[in-house]
């Protein structure tokens, strides 16, 4: 694995489970877009042959031994990304949707403005604001609770496409919410008095494959985010009690 960490340093990473299909198309967009620039897929125990996909197209490929869902694949990113010293990262997943011509606009954003989060948000892009009516309810209903919670509106909580800097990339390779944890990442932000900004940025159907979120696992979405939402604010509120 050849990743040369160090300040000012970005890494691209890519967390991919069962990717085969789309995982080779996105790295190979990424370096077209941001050449000389290390991408690092972290594969998520695939039983199918994203490993091989994704180093046929030139990136670096962190296996994991074991299926640890979304959170624990980009958790395992952030903390190799930290412990070898980059100092941003931005995460998009390995399905095609994200548009790896919007990292630039990313990683300007978090240069620029020293916020600790860049999120890039379908909702600002004129052009591009592809997602099934079930995820669009879902982003709604959440928008309503995080404003009160965050003290300023996010239009698109649950986006992939993000980057961070060292200061968030510290915090998130020590904890990170393991299920659909782009939401409660926001929270965790909170309670540490971190920032963050959202980037217009595009996004199109899957290259293949279909998405794992079943109305019912939406329920399910639903109820765990907001236990987990409640367990953080908890969190906040007693450490400040205790000061």
């Amino acid at each position: 694995m050849r990743l040369p960490g160090g300040p000012g340093a970005v890494l691209i990473i890519v967390p991919a489970y069962n990717e085969e299909a789309a995982v080779g198309s996105v790295v190979t967009e990424i370096r077209a877009v941001v050449p000389g620039v290390p991408v690092l897929v972290v594969d998520d125990c695939s039983n199918d042959s994203t490993i091989t996909a994704a180093r046929m197209t030139g990136a670096d490929v962190l296996p994991l031994p074991y299926h640890l869902g979304l959170g624990g694949a980009v958790q395992a990113g952030y903390k190799l990304a930290f412990d070898l010293g980059f100092e941003y990262v931005i995460r998009l997943d390995g399905d095609g949707q994200h548009d790896p011509r919007d990292i630039p606009a990313v990683l300007s954003a978090l240069r620029s403005s020293g916020y600790e989060m860049v999120i890039g948000s379908r909702y600002l892009a004129a052009d591009s604001n592809y997602t099934s009516l079930l995820r669009s309810l879902g982003i709604r209903f959440f928008r309503l609770m995080l404003r009160p919670i965050l003290g300023k509106p996010v239009l698109d909580p649950t986006s992939g496409f993000v980057g961070v800097n060292r200061a968030a990339l510290q915090v998130f390779s020590k904890s990170f919410p393991l299920e659909y944890p782009e939401i409660e990442a926001l929270v965790v932000l909170k309670r540490r008095a971190f920032r963050f900004l959202e980037v217009p940025c595009r996004v199109r159907p899957r290259v293949a494959g279909k998405s794992t979120i079943t109305p019912l696992k939406s329920v399910y979405y639903v109820i765990h985010v907001l236990m987990g939402v409640l367990v953080n604010i908890l969190k906040f509120e007693r450490r400040r009690w205790r000061r």
